[in-house]
């Protein structure tokens, strides 16, 4: 049996999301930013307050992933804690200003390399390839779901 890499959507995508992972870290590290950061900065945007679990969740990232990931943006002050008035076991992690003030550079990154990445695409090409990649996803989401 022979397994051709470049016709598998799995490598395929899991290579593309590297590459895009490289170029837009190449962008972030000059503002102070990773892109292992994104999710949190997407899910806390907008003066969200949320938990660790609630991150991970919403991130698809393991707890201790997670976990790692808030201990090194909290060292950068790119988040700050505070207790959760519904579990006092728990608390809850929001964006610190200094995060909120780079805000626009992260944003202005991540469309400065997904620009470049999909001028190769004609307008129709480029919604036909989110369109899809949104099924793909919604797919394997209801897969994991099911067990």
């Amino acid at each position: 049996m022979s397994f051709d890499r470049g016709r598998s959507a799995g490598y395929m995508t899991n290579w593309a999301a590297r590459l895009f992972a490289r170029a837009i870290d190449q962008r972030l590290k000059a503002i102070g930013v990773s892109s292992g950061q994104l999710p949190v900065f997407f899910a806390l945007a907008g003066d969200k307050a949320l938990t660790q679990k609630e991150l991970a969740r919403l991130a698809s990232i393991e707890q201790p992933t997670m976990a790692s990931t808030l201990a090194r943006m909290e060292r950068d002050g790119l988040i700050e804690r505070a207790p959760d008035p519904n579990d006092g076991r728990s608390s809850l992690v929001s964006l610190s200003a200094k995060a909120k003030r780079k805000a626009d550079l992260v944003t202005q990154a991540i469309t400065e390399v997904n620009a470049g990445a999909l001028d190769v695409l004609t307008a129709a090409e480029r919604a036909a390839y989110l369109d899809s990649l949104a099924k793909i996803i919604a797919a394997l989401e209801r897969r994991l779901a099911e067990g």
